[in-house]
Formats: C-alpha cells, structure tokens, sequence
C-alpha cells in the first residue's frame, strides 16, 4: 500500500513514518502531486489555519482517498473538525500519537477502503518472508514460530539492513513511549530473533550488537525486496 504524508513537524513525521515502516506500508513524505500518483492513504497534519486543507480534503473525497489527521488537542485546531468531516475527512487522531493506535488506525481505515486487497502483504529479503498483517515469517519457506513483538522486531531490522539501531529508537518503535521496559526485555528479544530467525552467515544475515548503542542487522549477501 501507497501512504503519502503531508507534514511541517519533523519529529511527528518521522514517528509516523517508522510505524509505517515496522508494518511495511511504502510511504513517502511531502508528495509533489497527490493528483498525478494518487495514494492509497492519505496522512495529514491538520493545521486549523492551512487555507490548503479543504482543497485537498475535496479532492481526497472525489478521488474515494481515505485521509487520516493528527491534531492537536489546542481548541484553534479542534473547533474546525466539523468542517473536515463534511469535507470527506475518514479518521483523526490526537497527539501526541500513540504508535500502537496509530497503526491500528491506518490497518482499518486501508481495510476499510480496499476490502479486496489481498491482505497477506509480502517482503521478502533473500530467503526470508514476512507476510503482514498475520505475522508470519518463513525461512527458505518453512513458517517460524514467533510472537507479535519479535515480529515487528525482526521486521524493523530487515528494513533497516546495515544501519545501526540505537537501543532508545527500538523501545520507542516496538514497545512504545509510554512502556519503561527493562533492559533484559529487549536483550532477550534480540536474542530470540537471532536464534528464531537463524541469522547466521550460512543464511545471509548477522545481528551485530553495537557496543554502548544498539543493534544493528548486517546483510552478507545481496537481498530483494
């Protein structure tokens, strides 16, 4: 699925864009022309002020786009959303977003708006598949048992190949800002990952760990998405 996001803040942007990227939705940022490659979803930052928002909201509307805004809970902002309903707005959220309730978000608004799309979302990175939204990774074909969690993080890894994950970038992706997870928690993850996922040179693949950083997932042979 094609995502556009339309942002001035950094900082939500790139939050929103590693949601995306953890559930393997290709997304792009500030899209020249909506008109010209139409998206599957439209994410907007909605501004109570940008004279822009009804125009692309109509057009939104005509095109059968489903749009997503984040707001802020500032009563300037929120005394407009009426307008944007009739204009065709789908769904809003408040920040500061939660990324649990961000994801679960964009699986229903695109569910809702493509019941046809065949939902076993597919990426492949040698002999590794993740299907999304069931969760489910197989090596050289054969399924292998892993949980949500390991999922998202295995995922996010193979999405990230040679560049280095800092430990505070991987709780805030997976668990959440809002979790205080111990540090053995995502010490045991990784580490299941790697034994799950076999990352081991025979297979392509070798999960570093990055001394006083993180962890970061080193390809050993050319891979395909």
């Amino acid at each position: 699925m094609h995502i556009s996001l339309l942002y001035q803040s950094p900082e939500q942007a790139a939050l929103i864009m590693r949601v995306l990227d953890t559930h393997a939705c290709r997304h792009e940022e500030n899209a020249g022309d909506l008109q010209q490659q139409p998206p599957h979803l439209l994410i907007l930052e909605w501004r109570g002020d940008d004279t822009r928002m009804p125009d692309i909201l109509d057009w939104a509307a005509s095109a059968s786009i489903p749009v997503l805004l984040t707001v802020t809970a500032a009563a300037s902002n929120l005394k407009n959303l009426p307008a944007a309903v009739g204009a065709g707005m789908t769904d809003y959220l408040l920040a500061p977003l939660r990324r649990h309730e961000l994801a679960a978000r964009v699986q229903v608004l695109l569910q809702r708006a493509y019941p046809d799309h065949d939902e076993r979302q597919q990426q492949h990175f040698a002999g590794y598949q993740f299907e999304t939204p069931t969760n489910v990774i197989s090596l050289n074909g054969k399924p292998l048992a892993v949980t949500q969690k390991e999922f998202a993080l295995a995922l996010l890894l193979f999405n990230n190949l040679g560049r280095p994950l800092s430990r505070a970038f991987l709780q805030e992706t997976i668990w959440g800002r809002e979790d205080e997870i111990p540090s053995r928690t995502m010490d045991t993850h990784i580490s299941r990952v790697r034994n799950k996922l076999q990352l081991r040179p025979e297979n392509g693949f070798r999960l570093n760990t990055v001394y006083g950083y993180g962890y970061q997932l080193e390809p050993l042979t050319a891979t395909a998405n």
